[in-house]
């Protein structure tokens, strides 16, 4: 299917606990759900003649799985009412293992979502305590034959590794226990402490250590080289699928600059090089869309500089690359892309520049070899 129609996303935010590590805007209080409920609903409405079809629909949070399947049953009326949403679209939920049994994949089945990405981190289970999330292995393996059981044929996991604690052969085990899962999609992370998060204030009072960038360099290895022995395709930094069929749909929206509406409170928007995102609070969002308002907080209009830059940063996140014709043929340029791919960091073929393994693992400062003059 094309990818050139838009996504949309809602935000769902709201968790039975927060992650030490979590930083997106979420809160326990599920006693505002009505009130976020009615929110979405009516900002959906605003955006009824702006957009039209979606081909990709994203509930992420938060935990989108705490919601009750009248709840979320609602949503999809509503987006399927207002908008058009082709036959084979793509319609993921995230879930945490606790909360899949088999009849609840099976409710998640009959309402219509197509993908279900579980947020199972860890097969350890001193990993899943120290990253303060409420299941335990044995439920994440449950979860997932519940999944499959249910009927879903397109299940996406997310790992996580350099977790304190946790060896390279550790990691290992993680990942060949996943692969005997099979799941369609894989994405690993590495644990980063994010500002403002418990994970940031454990390691300022001296808990935990970071690692060096050579264990970064060897946990990435060990996930690339394991994953494609299983027969993964890497196709993004932190992403691997079986086939090109099971690529995220969604999140190559992204990643390629289509526009994509984001609905619910801290959600963002991208449409005609113009971004905008909501408030990230429950009672400010249903508050505003109760009296008719916008509840976006703020938007700003990409320049063709800034357009460029995030072109780069997208690009060299994934294994396709960008297009030779995007870079310019002065002698700055030239020279960069002459010692990137003598460094082993990118490739040049079939007019594209892609990155390499190694490229990926230093995705993110490559742009601004472009962009420094």
């Amino acid at each position: 299917m094309s990818t050139a129609y838009p996504g949309l996303y809602i935000h769902v935010p709201f968790c039975a606990g927060k992650c030490c590590y979590c930083d997106f805007y979420s809160i326990t209080d599920t006693g505002f759900i009505e009130v976020w409920l009615a929110g979405v609903l009516q900002e959906l409405a605003l955006y009824r003649y702006r957009f039209q079809t979606f081909d990709t629909v994203y509930f992420g949070g938060g935990t989108p799985s705490l919601l009750k399947p009248a709840v979320l049953a609602s949503i999809l009326e509503a987006v399927s009412t207002q908008f058009t949403i082709p036959e084979g679209a793509e319609i993921t939920i995230e879930a945490n293992p606790q909360d899949i049994s088999e009849s609840r994949a099976q409710e998640l089945r009959a309402l219509g979502f197509t993908r279900l990405s579980l947020g199972i981190q860890s097969f350890d289970d001193r990993m899943l305590s120290f990253l303060t999330r409420r299941h335990h292995a044995a439920q994440a393996r449950a979860a997932y034959d519940a999944a499959r059981a249910a009927g879903f044929e397109n299940i996406s996991i997310d790992l996580m590794y350099a977790v304190p604690g946790q060896s390279i052969s550790q990691w290992a085990i993680t990942i060949e226990e996943a692969c005997a899962l099979a799941p369609e999609h894989i994405s690993c992370y590495q644990l980063t402490v994010k500002e403002g998060t418990p994970l940031q204030r454990r390691y300022a009072r001296g808990e935990f250590h970071r690692i060096s960038e050579a264990q970064e360099e060897a946990f990435y290895s060990t996930t690339v080289s394991l994953l494609r022995s299983h027969g993964y395709l890497h196709y993004e930094v932190s992403n691997f699928a079986r086939s090109t069929a099971f690529y995220s749909r969604h999140n190559q929206k992204y990643w390629n600059h289509i526009p994509y509406l984001g609905i619910g409170p801290a959600a963002h928007s991208f449409q005609d090089n113009v971004r905008w995102w909501n408030v990230s609070s429950v009672t400010e969002y249903g508050k505003r869309l109760n009296k008719g308002e916008s509840p976006v907080a703020e938007s700003e209009t990409l320049s063709p500089e800034q357009l460029r830059a995030e072109r780069l940063m997208l690009g060299f996140r994934t294994r396709h690359g960008i297009e030779l014709s995007f870079f310019d043929n002065s002698s700055p340029t030239k020279e960069v892309l002459a010692q990137l791919a003598a460094s082993q960091l990118i490739r040049i073929s079939c007019n594209r520049v892609m990155p390499t393994t190694r490229g990926l693992l230093v995705a993110d400062s490559i742009p601004s070899l472009f962009l420094s003059w």
